[in-house]
């Protein structure tokens, strides 16, 4: 699988970070997007339908709330990468 994956962040929010983390360390590279710059809010939620960080969109997939909550989602889209 080869799917892009876009993560977007607040600056100083712990579970995006936590998110940015665990992409990293499985040696997955990401783009990061922040929701505080303009017009990244607004093109999260037309998108998407949420406007808080974080999002973590992997392909056509994609998940939000607390890494706590979106770990074992990312886990499964992304196994064997």
């Amino acid at each position: 699988m080869n799917a892009n994956v876009i993560v977007y962040i607040s600056p100083g929010c712990p579970d995006c970070a936590a998110v940015k983390h665990y992409l990293r360390e499985r040696g997955i590279p990401f783009e990061e997007r922040d929701i505080t710059a303009p017009g990244v809010a607004d093109e999260a939620r037309s998108r998407y339908g949420v406007r808080v960080a974080p999002i973590t969109v992997i392909g056509a997939s994609f998940f939000y709330g607390t890494f706590a909550q979106q770990k074992p989602q990312l886990d499964r889209a992304l196994a064997g990468r």
